[in-house]
């Protein structure tokens, strides 16, 4: 069992910056694909930023150049840098992993955290 707890959202102005983080309650090491979605009410549910289980990073067109995402193996976090926020970026965001147990993938989401970018 994984848990991920999400902290840093808030309101933030456009052009504004924000920091969220995702803590997970294991070793970052054993988990094999790890990042950031987020989801608008009506909408579906769409990639932000991940690791993937090669180790390099995928970023949705829309947030390239403006977001970062970041790990810190010792404290088993995952990190989102979010620069230059724009209306737009306005979302649940949430923290999503992959670990894979012998040849079964489980996934795990945490409980999300808003980010409303406004003036």
């Amino acid at each position: 069992q994984v848990q991920l707890v999400e902290s840093g959202g808030g309101l933030v102005q456009p052009g504004g910056s924000l920091r969220l983080s995702c803590a997970a309650s294991v070793s970052i090491f054993s988990i094999n694909y790890m990042g950031w979605y987020r989801q608008n009410p009506g909408k579906e549910r769409e990639l932000v930023a991940v690791f993937t289980s090669g180790g390099t990073t995928n970023y949705a067109d829309s947030v390239k150049g403006r977001f970062t995402i970041s790990r810190d193996n010792a404290k088993n976090t995952v990190s989102l840098q979010i620069d230059n926020v724009k209306p737009e970026d306005t979302a649940v965001y949430y923290c999503y992993a992959i670990k894979v147990v012998g040849a079964t993938e489980i996934d795990y989401w945490g409980q999300g955290t808003q980010v409303t970018v406004s003036s």
